[in-house]
């Protein structure tokens, strides 16, 4: 593995999609700095990437709170220059409209919306000096579409998409490439397939194809780093061929 002198900072290093991007990005050089709320949950991810010759830096992380989300990126950049910053909180949930209390929805919001503008807004404060740097932001579905029973997470997620897209208008001739992942399908994840088989019945899973593996998410992300700026993309859908759109 060669190393490169540059770190990736991963915010929301959760056991699939998180974690699948810092091993990837662990695999090609880079240090790894990973947050998640409770970052004990980490441990595994740790053992995982340093097993495999990497290095990372993991650390328990509220990234509603602005001191924490300047302190850890700040962290990441002395360590060595921040590159990539991928923002991959979700926040995903269900409630009738009625249902939703003010509490739910402004909590969804503080998550998957806020805590994105100050992820994006530190990052870019420590790349602009440098004239480079990639911001990344995992988006749902419900980044297009409001579905019944998620007007918090929808909402939610509208709103990280127009700060993904202002940034981006803003920061590309600046030589930053910020991104948006639409990820339009279920994630084969343990919570993800309890779900299906409640709301489909026991043939629910019976399709492979029709729930991506974390590790695709994270080859999107690694191809959207590859990008020359002459073509970037801002906004990258991406399903599994078997899902009906």
């Amino acid at each position: 593995m060669k190393k490169r002198n540059a770190t990736v900072a991963v915010i929301g290093a959760g056991d699939f999609i998180g974690g699948e991007i810092a091993k990837k990005f662990a695999s090609e050089g880079f240090t790894v700095f990973a947050g998640r709320r409770n970052g004990d949950k980490l441990a595994p991810l740790v053992k995982e990437i340093e097993a495999a010759g990497g290095e990372i830096h993991a650390r328990s992380l509220d990234a509603r709170k602005e001191e924490e989300i300047v302190s850890f990126l700040s962290d990441a950049d002395k360590h060595a220059p921040l590159d990539v910053c991928i923002f991959n909180i979700g926040a995903n949930v269900n409630f009738p409209i009625l249902d939703t209390t003010e509490r739910v929805f402004r909590k969804v919001w503080e998550m998957a919306c806020y805590s994105g503008f100050l992820a994006g807004r530190e990052a870019a404060r420590l790349m602009l000096p440098r004239g480079q740097g990639n911001i990344f932001f995992t988006g749902a579905t419900a980044s297009l579409r409001g579905g019944s029973g998620y007007a918090a997470f929808a909402s939610a997620k509208f709103g990280l998409r127009a700060v993904a897209q202002a940034m981006a208008r803003e920061l590309g001739p600046k030589n930053i490439h910020v991104a948006h992942l639409v990820i339009d399908s279920g994630v084969d994840t343990e919570w993800v397939r309890q779900r299906r088989l409640e709301a489909l019945g026991p043939n629910a899973l019976d399709d492979p194809d029709l729930l991506m593996p974390p590790a695709s998410v994270a080859a999107s992300y690694w191809q959207l780093y590859q990008q020359p700026k002459s073509a970037w993309t801002f906004e990258l859908e991406i399903r599994p061929f078997g899902e009906k759109w």
